[in-house]
């Protein structure tokens, strides 16, 4: 929808004008899969589309979330109610954690407000839906109540509202990116220290194409929970021998010395991944930074097949869509982006190739799954911003 189009659905929800509007981007993850909350390093970019969110005070003392996308779109909540999570999982959740966080540093909400959110990130693909809403909220609260947050609060606010309010245990990538997001760079994020580097993305004659299982990944199931939890067995089992802050700190070489102090099996084949992919996305970042997209690509496929067989999160969809991508010429790599269990995929494709890889990829999975997924070419785009 054009901005036009939002104001006029504010007005006739609201019956007023919105003061504001407001936006942030989804993003896709290159490469640096399940690594964040374990201290490593990821690769991820903004994307061109996002969540918009328009907003006018009110007199009311309450706050008014209406969305254009979902079907439970409405809900009010008085002020006095925004310092806890509204029951039956419901949307708004996202946005009001984040709102929540800002009477923690001495912003407190003194008038209420009405708000619209509508985005173009398909909900349940693992492209950050959630978080384009969360930092878009951030930004917008920021800015209403004057706090000057920096981008990186934003997403620490993001991963605070999932925390607390939406229940799921993720790492601070997918806000990150919402948040600083910079027009035709990826961003090569430690989540540790949360230094970051904004990459050139230098693809010529190759694009970057998401493909969507239309099998929507849903991390607060208790899956994503329990891929943290492992890690954190695995990790205290390696503590009994070598004391160690995460797993993202362990050389592959370091971990073949110890890896058998873990004894569970699931758990040390979780640690594998995330050890072997860390190692992965520094290969991976300084392959692109020299130009060898080749060998970029060839880290991106290895990398879907430890998502696959150590982590498990991939399954009968995801592993179609990209074992089909590896068959085609002109497919550099193909891999599971975001937290899996559903979602989609990224794979960079020359540009001669997209038409056959689109016609051939998207034939086979519909034969294999009976369902069709849809493909998109991706732009990579700026953070959060404000668009009136």
């Amino acid at each position: 929808m054009k901005v036009q189009e939002l104001k006029d659905a504010f007005l006739a929800h609201y019956g007023k004008p919105a003061q504001k509007v407001y936006f942030s981007p989804g993003r896709v993850n290159l490469i640096g899969e399940h690594t964040d909350y374990n201290g490593g390093h990821v690769f991820p970019c903004a994307l061109t589309f996002g969540t918009h969110m328009l907003v006018a005070k009110n007199n009311d003392n309450v706050l008014r979330f209406h969305s254009l996308n979902l079907p439970d779109a409405s809900k009010e909540v008085s002020l006095a109610d925004a310092v806890k999570p509204q029951p039956g999982n419901h949307w708004c959740n996202y946005p009001l954690g984040v709102i929540a966080q800002f009477p923690k540093i001495g912003f407190e909400l003194k008038e209420g407000y009405d708000m619209l959110f509508w985005g173009n990130v398909p909900p349940g693909a693992g492209l950050s839906s959630s978080a384009a809403i969360e930092v878009v909220a951030a930004y917008a609260f920021s800015d209403l109540l004057g706090a000057g947050i920096t981008r990186t609060q934003m997403a620490q606010f993001g991963q605070a509202s999932e925390h607390e309010y939406a229940g799921v245990n993720c790492g601070i990538m997918d806000q990150f990116a919402s948040a600083w997001g910079k027009k035709d760079h990826a961003i090569y994020l430690n989540c540790d220290t949360l230094e970051f580097e904004h990459v050139p993305v230098k693809l010529e004659g190759i694009k970057v194409v998401i493909a969507n299982t239309h099998s929507p990944h849903k991390l607060d199931s208790g899956a994503y929970n329990d891929r943290v939890a492992q890690c954190h067995e695995a990790l205290a089992e390696i503590n009994k021998v070598r004391p160690l802050k995460q797993l993202a700190d362990l050389s592959e070489q370091e971990f073949h010395e110890i890896e058998n102090h873990i004894t569970d099996p699931v758990a040390h084949r979780r640690a594998r991944h995330v050890v072997t992919e860390c190692e992965r996305t520094k290969n991976a970042v300084e392959a692109h930074k020299r130009g060898d997209i080749q060998t970029f690509g060839k880290l991106m496929c290895q990398s879907h097949v430890s998502l696959r067989d150590d982590y498990e999160v991939t399954g009968l969809h995801l592993d179609t869509l990209a074992e089909e991508a590896w068959k085609i010429d002109g497919v550099i790599g193909s891999r599971m982006t975001g937290g899996g269990f559903g979602g989609c995929t990224v794979s960079l494709v020359k540009d001669e190739a997209i038409p056959t890889f689109i016609e051939k990829v998207g034939k086979a999975y519909e034969q294999k799954t009976g369902i069709k997924a849809d493909f998109y070419i991706a732009e990579i785009g700026d953070g959060a911003q404000t668009v009136e």
